[in-house]
């Protein structure tokens, strides 16, 4: 590898990472969830677990996903004989330290992958070339995956991941404080401003409840959506271009501006303290968006179990409804001591029986077609066919270029003083856009 190559590897770890989901990723004010994304805290971890004889370490970030993933490695492993372990690390220690096992040549042998870091992976060596495997293999055929999670992991005609998921955006909401306020539940025909409306009836005005808690530090599960439902666009087709100067962009960014302006949701220091998905599963917030990578965090917890349900996203006023969407990959080390065995595993977790089973352990959608009905199935407390409805929406990829958080760290920092109101939301946008198009000319 080259060494400057390896430099701005390392460079990068050290750099903030904005939590995406599965995406799945969940809120940076905590060292959570989610992606899935949720990405959850998971174990503290000062190093990961690099390749070892006779055993595979399979490094996650996400702990409401854990147990169902080493359910599906147990099932691998009776089949195998290999034994394999999840190590479960939190989203930003997760990045810093595989950074750091790439420059020390000790990568986990399977891991995850996102597409916020595919390209550098890819174009570095550093993953597993799973082409001629995929060829020859009587398991995998890329044709049963979406053709936009696929290509997240492809590189000048080369696989280097095989699709995990699929994540979907819906809305969460409280059915108690719903009911309390006498508003009827979200359905299919709300538009933003009927969420916008709802939100103002189940607002508090002595502050101990508010009617929305937007994901500030992390856009797909947010603004991301409203974006695309108002027409506009995060960026160019080509990846050449910022949308962020769109009007119809900046117009989405405003909506988000008024509720914050009159206190529908928690102001940006309460969202760093505690993060949404604290504050929903508390009982403080009527509803929040969120993505299906939270399920099982939601089915896990008393008060979220007991209290909330899913909805469809709201759609624009000219009837478009958009859920931005992600998936992950399992990639393998390029340099492990148990390639072979790393391609049996994730040749398995990539298999429509194996992802059936982790879409009926309700893990997370599952990325081979035809599956999500058996994940809609997988609780009882929450209707999860708001999640489902949402893959018949407009689907979106999420937004992304070979450098994705350069530009996305910039614009999450950008956007705090629209939030604390220290700039405008417009002025924002056009700052953001600026700066966003020179890092995308240096790509």
């Amino acid at each position: 590898m080259k060494a400057k190559k390896l430099m701005a590897l390392a460079l990068a770890a050290v750099m903030t990472f904005s939590v995406t989901a599965c995406g799945k990723g969940q809120d940076t004010t905590q060292t959570a969830s989610q992606e899935s994304g949720t990405q959850e805290a998971g174990t503290e971890a000062e190093e990961m677990k690099g390749s070892t004889e006779g055993k595979l370490t399979v490094a996650i970030w996400d702990s409401n996903q854990q147990p169902g993933i080493q359910e599906i490695l147990d099932d691998w492993s009776a089949q195998s004989g290999i034994e394999a372990e999840t190590q479960v690390i939190t989203w930003n220690e997760y990045w810093t330290l595989l950074e750091a096992g790439a420059s020390g040549g000790s990568l986990p042998d399977v891991f995850w992958m996102h597409s916020n870091q595919s390209q550098r992976y890819m174009e570095n060596g550093l993953l597993l070339d799973l082409t001629d495997k995929i060829a020859a293999s009587d398991k995998i055929d890329l044709n049963n995956y979406y053709e936009d999670i696929v290509g997240l992991y492809e590189s000048e005609g080369k696989q280097y991941a095989i699709p995990k998921d699929i994540d979907t955006i819906a809305l969460w909401y409280n059915k108690t404080m719903f009911d309390e306020a006498g508003v009827e539940y979200p359905n299919a025909d709300w538009t933003w401003e009927d969420f916008y409306e709802a939100a103002k009836k189940l607002t508090k005005e002595d502050g101990s409840q508010w009617g929305y808690a937007i994901n500030t530090g992390n856009n797909q599960d947010s603004y991301y959506n409203m974006i695309y439902d108002y027409g506009g666009y995060v960026i160019s087709e080509d990846k050449k271009t910022s949308g962020y100067d769109d009007p119809r962009t900046i117009e989405a960014m405003q909506f988000v501006e008024r509720m914050l302006r009159e206190g529908l949701c928690p102001d940006l220091q309460t969202i760093s303290e505690n993060g949404c998905d604290v504050l929903f599963q508390s009982g403080k917030v009527a509803m929040i968006t969120q993505g299906s990578w939270m399920v099982a965090g939601f089915r896990d917890n008393e008060y979220t179990h007991d209290n909330c349900d899913v909805a469809v996203l709201p759609m624009g006023a000219d009837g478009t409804r958009v859920s931005i969407y992600n998936g992950l990959g399992w990639a393998a080390a390029a340099n492990g001591k148990n390639t072979e065995a790393a391609w049996s595993l994730i040749e398995y977790l990539g298999s429509k029986e194996a992802q059936l089973k982790q879409a009926e352990l309700g893990v997370t959608m599952s990325a081979y077609k035809g599956t999500s009905d058996a994940w809609v199935n997988s609780v009882d407390c929450f209707d999860l066919k708001g999640h489902l409805d949402m893959l018949d929406a407009t689907l979106v990829i999420r937004p992304y270029s070979r450098n994705t958080n350069v530009w996305e760290d910039m614009a999450t920092e950008t956007f705090k003083s629209a939030w604390t109101g220290e700039m405008s939301m417009e002025e924002a946008c056009k700052q953001i856009a600026e700066s966003m198009n020179t890092a995308l000319a240096e790509e």
